[in-house]
């Protein structure tokens, strides 16, 4: 071997260790310096190669003596660097491309056969090894191996085709053929972890998961429809329980409104008109939300409007003759929606009902303005109203929401403006009425400083409750008989 020659295998094994020496100095986080680092020393050390006529791909015998262990180790260090930059090209391909965390699957799998190549190549073209007897003898371990652990296999490859596939990523909610359901949390060789609304963790299997059917509640968005079937007495038009239905569920304010939710009239008999309600919220974890404030809102519509809800199916009525609980007024009926005026006796709210003037709105019309002191407790008895502030959308009120509460109350310039958004009906009771009730019954008050920090106000949350942190329970009770000019 001439001088030439040795020194140049000499340079390769230097490089090499330099090379390694490195690509560890610059740490994990510098994923591209790394890679530049070992395609610069691969091709320094491919070039030395050439130069020095040593072939990576041809077995040389023999290879040990003289300055045959340089050699080999030159040989190694050459295809441990292309192991490794091949491996750094394939994890910069799939950062580049935005391929989700599930591609590390693909990515692991590349490595291992990437190893697996050179490995095998080291062993043919460094130290003569026959590799097709080695692979032949291998088979027959890779049978035995593969009966051993079939279930696990079929859970990587099912692993693999679900990667490939990509019908969730990670953070889809997924809905599964047997009923499961929940966000895709991680997901690995062997199986996928979802965590459910219940906020538990369900391990599935990869192969138990390729063979049920995928509903992916995430795409095209994660926005989601819910159904929600009624029935009501029909003792009013259908087309007026439509009418009634779709002002509860558009007064909802946890629900999505574009595109704005349905309602939808099923079947009629005598005993019941057969309703189906659609809307969508903004994520299948709002459902149970979205449910509740919709049964609430259809409660308090139709009960200001006169709708009843039918009996459940296979219902036996034992009397025929039902016993008439009077009529009831709708100013009344509106009385009762307000959680405050519960602990109310009968007559009590019979007086306020009887005071209260109801009054129809326009749509678009302000009903209480910014900056303004009602000089009336103004009930919403139907319609949508919507609460804003510098002219961006609050919240909207629904039936048994109070507005005006801060001016009313408390004699305090309204934050918040009130307009009808379609024709509404507003009930207006007048301050000597509240004042009334409160000298006879001074226990109102103290409920109405409960009500008041509450949330049971829709106003009072916006414009009572944050601004009144600062305030105590008495203060606020003598702010409400001072702006209500209660005598004592």
């Amino acid at each position: 071997m001439s001088q030439q020659t040795f020194l140049l295998i000499v340079l390769i094994n230097v490089l090499g260790v330099a090379g390694i020496v490195v690509w560890h100095l610059q740490g994990r986080n510098r994923q591209n310096e790394r890679l530049v680092t070992q395609i610069f020393f691969f091709m320094l050390m491919t070039a030395a190669l050439a130069f020095a006529k040593v072939m990576p791909f041809q077995f040389a015998a023999p290879h040990l003596e003289g300055t045959g262990p340089l050699e080999v180790a030159a040989k190694i260090l050459w295809w441990t660097h292309l192991s490794w930059a091949t491996i750094g090209l394939v994890r910069i391909y799939i950062v580049l491309d935005g391929r989700p965390r599930e591609a590390r699957l693909i990515q692991d799998l590349l490595v291992a056969i990437v190893y697996l190549g050179v490995l095998l190549s080291m062993m043919a073209f460094v130290f003569g090894v026959p590799i097709g007897t080695l692979v032949a003898t291998s088979g027959v371990l890779a049978i035995i191996l593969g009966l051993a652990l079939q279930n696990t296999l079929g859970d990587v490859f099912s692993g693999i085709a679900l990667t490939l596939g990509r019908p969730y990523i990670i953070g889809d909610w997924i809905l599964l053929g047997d009923g499961t359901e929940g966000r895709v949390v991680a997901s690995n060789w062997r199986s996928t972890y979802l965590l459910t609304a219940g906020h538990n963790q369900v391990v599935l299997p990869n192969s138990v998961l390729a063979k049920q059917s995928v509903t992916n509640v995430s795409k095209p968005d994660e926005t989601h429809g819910v159904m929600m079937p009624l029935r009501v007495v029909p003792s009013i038009a259908p087309d007026a329980v439509a009418a009634v239905l779709r002002d509860a569920i558009e007064n909802c304010n946890s629900i999505v409104h574009d595109p704005p939710p349905a309602v939808c009239l099923v079947a009629i008999d005598r005993t019941a008109i057969s309703v189906e309600l659609y809307f969508r919220v903004t994520s299948p974890s709002q459902r149970s939300v979205a449910r509740n404030e919709v049964i609430d809102m259809v409660y308090r519509h139709c009960m200001v409007h006169g709708v009843e809800f039918a009996m459940p199916t296979g219902t036996q009525i034992v009397s025929s003759s039902v016993e008439s609980k009077g009529t009831i007024s709708r100013a009344r009926e509106i009385v009762e929606t307000v959680s405050v005026f519960a602990a109310l006796s009968s007559d009590e709210r019979d007086t306020l009902a009887d005071l209260g003037v109801a009054r129809v709105i326009p749509a678009g019309e302000t009903i209480v303005a910014e900056c303004s002191i009602p000089q009336t407790l103004k009930i919403a008895a139907g319609g949508i109203l919507m609460l804003s502030q510098g002219g961006e959308d609050l919240l909207r009120l629904a039936p048994g929401d109070c507005l005006g509460v801060r001016g009313f109350f408390l004699g305090n310039p309204e934050a918040h403006q009130a307009r009808a958004l379609t024709r509404a009906v507003v009930l207006e009771i007048d301050k000597s009425a509240i004042a009334s009730l409160i000298a006879k019954r001074p226990g109102l008050t103290d409920d109405l400083v409960a009500w008041i920090r509450s949330g049971n106000a829709a106003a009072a949350v916006h414009g009572g409750a944050l601004v009144l942190s600062d305030i105590s329970d008495d203060e606020l009770a003598i702010e409400i008989r001072t702006a209500l000019e209660v005598t004592v």
